[in-house]
């Protein structure tokens, strides 16, 4: 019973997973669409009058964040996306079909979750700390007189669309730092499945020892027995 437990609560992390990885996904995929593939993390730029006649100022991306940042980010989304659905399915047929995992499985899903868990952790910071960067830059660290989240509805005359990247990047954040959170649950249930099944091979190999002593015992009682009829 507590196995089954225990295979349920891995099913439930792995669904949240699966549906906070979707949430990551999707507006990450979408700010790529709109900034024609640009990456807008770790974007650097100021504000420039357009010319001297003429006060009104424009903003100058003096360099675009590396693609590689918002490539790697997508990546470990999508890849999260489909190994939590591939686990969650799994599990549930374990379930339903009152099967487990060999040591060696369970010791394998541990791993990968860690790894899993780790890239997780890695995107989420990347997107924050980006993120931060690009606001900091298009606000002037706060010296401007909107906000980052105000200056989505203002056309920035980039060539792009960014009329929406402030709820799209909050959503991002949102989603892989809960689906962090949620791995790190699942790593957890991972170790106590380990110890789980160590511990059964550990009473196993406990009762396979005590067996052999008590056959030994016991043909030495029927050979000492012999001998003493002799």
């Amino acid at each position: 019973m507590a196995l089954d437990n225990l295979i349920f609560a891995q099913c439930i992390l792995y669904f949240l997973a699966f549906v906070f990885g979707f949430i990551a996904v999707v507006p990450l995929s979408e700010n790529t669409e709109d900034f024609g593939g640009k990456c807008l993390l770790f974007t650097r730029g100021m504000w420039q009058n357009e010319n001297i006649t003429v006060s009104k100022q424009r903003f100058i991306v003096e360099e675009w964040g590396p693609e590689c940042s918002c490539s790697f980010i997508t990546f470990v989304g999508i890849a999260s996306l489909i190994l939590s659905a591939v686990q969650a399915w799994r599990l549930l047929f374990f379930l339903c079909k009152g099967h487990d995992d060999s040591f060696f499985n369970a010791f394998l899903n541990l791993m990968i979750s860690s790894l899993v868990m780790f890239t997780i952790f890695l995107s989420s910071t990347i997107v924050s700390v980006g993120f931060n960067l690009w606001c900091e830059s298009v606000t002037e660290s706060g010296t401007m007189p909107n906000s980052c989240e105000e200056l989505q509805d203002t056309d920035l005359e980039l060539g792009v669309d960014n009329s929406a990247f402030y709820d799209q990047f909050v959503i991002a954040q949102f989603g892989l730092w809960a689906a962090w959170l949620t791995w790190l649950g699942i790593t957890v249930l991972a170790f106590l499945k380990v110890y789980h099944n160590y511990r059964q091979e550990d009473l196993l190999d406990s009762l396979i020892h005590e067996k052999e002593l008590l056959l030994s015992r016991s043909s030495r009682c029927g050979s000492d027995l012999k001998t003493g009829l002799i």
